[in-house]
């Protein structure tokens, strides 16, 4: 069989995702992630014509980020025109499966050098055209009430015994590894500026980690899912939090503890990988950074939906024949603490070797290009940190979540 190598990967800085403030809110995604594609490519030195196709994942699919950006940001970018490109949706998880779809189409044969990773400009709010997740299916929502994720947070935290504290020592610990690597340089490989268009810079660093955020300045935040948890939804007679206590019965009051302190910053950004066949990388000088050794996805029950990401690690490393003793740091999204205490309890993982450079909750979630964004930051990582295997790990809406096997080249 052969193997899906990783030549190299960059991101664009995190900007805050807030239009007028963030200071990449006024540039459209598509040139977001266009200048990720020149950049990628000025760096990795393959010939664009060669790319068979561009694999981004987008969680918003409408409006700016509407009419397959990743084909459209490929035109952008100037690239030839016999570049074709695909837009994937698994949520937050989206440009992690474009990456895992990328080394399927290698591993498979098909294909000899993709590009993958994904976009989101979370300051650019989609035209809301739906009722939730169950868009509008009276027939699904009737089986699966489906909730905003803060409030699958706080049910997680609220079965699971994890307090307030809990989360917020998480977050704080996110700030304070997130300040250390930035102050240490580790992201400067990866991160590359974005312009305007009038080639003036826009930005060329994270724009979101809150260094010196402390217990006692957390403390000071509302949960934000409190009054959330007792509104009703359309189309019900139940609160939200009612709709807990009627799937968990167990479940006797909800326990609010996320803020926007413990929870993934709202971020703009785009991330971009190139992947290439041994083959291909020999005969053209490319050197490989990484391989992919084993991907998975798995569901888990969809109203507390982000439970996912321990059964799909668990898949992963049993198809590749590896325990968790075998895995060197792990990438596991930060998008609500609670999540992250989770996987770290239901794995027997410690946090030392959990993102040891800060995550979510620091830098920032822009959605669809978050998965991209966390291979890049574990390669850079392993090679750092002179450790050999890593393994990413995402919770998506829907109650799914996307794994990846790296091990360095």
């Amino acid at each position: 069989m052969s193997e899906a190598w990783i030549i190299d990967a960059v991101r664009s800085p995190r900007g805050g995702g807030k239009q007028g403030v963030g200071k990449l809110s006024h540039i459209h995604p598509q040139r977001i992630l266009a200048q990720c594609l020149n950049a990628l490519q000025e760096h990795a030195g393959f010939d664009p014509a060669d790319v068979e196709d561009v694999i981004m994942g987008n969680n918003s699919g409408v409006g700016d980020h509407s009419m397959d950006i990743a084909r459209m940001a490929t035109l952008d970018a100037g690239w030839p025109t016999s570049v074709p490109g695909v837009t994937l949706h698994r949520f937050c998880g989206s440009g992690q499966q474009a990456v895992n779809v990328a080394a399927m189409s290698i591993l498979s044969g098909q294909q000899d050098l993709v590009v993958a990773g994904g976009v989101e400009s979370m300051s650019r709010p989609a035209p809301m055209s739906v009722d939730g997740f169950t868009a509008n299916n009276a027939h699904l929502y009737a089986q699966y009430p489906l909730i905003p994720q803060g409030i699958s947070a706080d049910l997680i935290a609220t079965i699971e015994g994890f307090s307030r504290e809990d989360c917020d020592r998480l977050a704080v610990e996110s700030q304070r590894r997130a300040a250390a690597a930035i102050d240490a340089g580790r992201f400067k490989r990866s991160v590359v500026p974005i312009y305007n268009d009038d080639g003036t810079l826009a930005l060329d660093h994270d724009e979101h980690p809150r260094p010196g955020t402390t217990l006692e300045s957390l403390a000071g935040l509302n949960p934000s899912f409190a009054k959330m948890g007792i509104m009703v939804p359309p189309n019900d007679t139940r609160t939200y939090d009612d709709i807990c206590k009627a799937v968990y019965p167990q479940v006797k009051e909800m326990i609010h503890v996320h803020h926007a302190g413990n929870s993934s910053g709202v971020v703009d950004g785009a991330s971009a990988l190139v992947l290439a066949s041994p083959e291909y990388a020999k005969a053209h000088g490319l050197k490989p950074r990484a391989r992919i050794i084993q991907t998975a996805t798995a569901g888990a029950e969809p109203v507390i939906m982000l439970t996912a990401p321990a059964p799909a690690s668990q898949m992963a490393l049993k198809k590749a024949g590896m325990r968790k003793e075998d895995i060197d740091i792990i990438e596991v999204n930060e998008a609500f603490a609670a999540v992250v205490l989770k996987f770290q309890r239901e794995m027997g993982i410690d946090n030392s070797i959990c993102n040891v450079n800060g995550g979510a909750m620091a830098l920032g979630h822009p959605i669809g290009a978050t998965g991209g964004m966390l291979i890049g930051t574990a390669i850079d990582e392993l090679e750092r940190s002179n450790k050999s295997t890593a393994l990413i790990t995402m919770c998506t809406g829907g109650g799914m979540a996307t794994a990846t096997i790296i091990e360095r080249v």
